[in-house]
Formats: structure tokens, C-alpha cells, sequence
């Protein structure tokens, strides 16, 4: 499997992951999920702002929110390694990692994992929400992080 990242950062903001951490998580997510496929798909780092703008038109959500996936739907008869595209945003990013008791990097690593997951089809519906959970467990523990639903799911 080869995985081709676009990366976009369309904030100045400092203490933003490097790309070679951003293509190890992504390339991580995808070897746990076991998909052995060719992969490109794009990750761009927002502000508030185009995370609010973008949560409202596309989820009807208020605010801004941590992760967003963009799944690219090729017609059937289509064959591409385009999985679509991940949106972040830094500053809740920052405040989550903070408010959570995590490392920034293994926050960083939990949501682009998900985002991963999330293009890769899988969901936070009743029949997908925990095997969804517990690749994610799993994809972070081989990344060297702890369980990020770890006092969810002591409680």
C-alpha cells in the first residue's frame, strides 16, 4: 500500500504536527483497518471560522467541531485510490487535548485516525459505532498512545 497526503494548513498557528507525523498516523489507520489498497486522500488544518462554516453546511450543526471526513463517492464502474478528504480543526483540537488530560500528539493521532475510518465507511451508528471504537483502540495503542475512550470506558 502507498498513500499519497495532501496536506493543507490553513492557519498559522504554532505547535501544528508535521506532515511526516500526519502521514504515519494516516498510513497507521490504514494498516489497521487492514486496507491494503493504494490510498490519497487530503487533510487540511482550519481555524474556527471555515470548521464553523463547514459543520453548518454540511452537517447542520452549530459551531466547530474537532473532525470532519469527506468521503469521495466514485460511480460504481470508477476504480481510484481517492478516499476522500479530513478536515481539523487546531484550536479545538488544542482545547479537547487540554480539557481531556491528553497529549497533544495523541489527540492529534486519535482524529486522524478517526477521520480515516470514517473515509475508509465506517460510522458511529449502533452497528458500526464499536468496532469503530475498538479500531481506533487499537490503531493508537501500535502507535504507541493510550486508549483515547479511556474513562468512557472504565466508567
Amino acid at each position: 500500500m502507498t498513500l499519497e497526503l495532501d496536506l493543507q494548513i490553513a492557519l498559522d498557528m504554532p505547535g501544528l504536527p508535521t506532515e511526516a507525523d500526519f502521514r504515519h498516523w494516516a498510513a497507521a489507520a490504514l494498516v489497521g483497518a487492514d486496507y491494503s489498497k493504494n490510498a490519497e486522500l487530503t487533510i487540511r488544518v482550519v481555524n474556527e471560522a471555515e470548521s464553523t462554516a463547514l459543520n453548518e453546511t454540511y452537517r447542520h450543526k452549530q459551531g466547530p467541531t474537532n473532525v470532519l471526513s469527506f468521503p469521495f463517492e466514485a460511480p460504481p464502474e470508477v476504480e481510484t485510490p481517492l478516499l476522500g478528504d479530513i478536515v481539523i480543526c487546531a484550536p479545538v483540537v488544542l482545547r479537547e487535548a487540554v480539557s481531556q488530560g491528553k497529549t497533544l500528539a495523541a489527540h492529534w493521532a486519535h482524529l486522524v485516525a478517526h477521520g480515516v475510518l470514517h473515509l475508509l465507511g465506517y460510522d458511529h451508528d449502533e452497528a458500526q459505532a464499536e468496532a469503530m471504537e475498538s479500531l481506533e483502540i487499537r490503531i493508537l495503542a501500535g502507535l504507541g498512545y493510550p486508549d483515547p475512550y479511556g474513562d468512557l470506558h472504565d466508567s
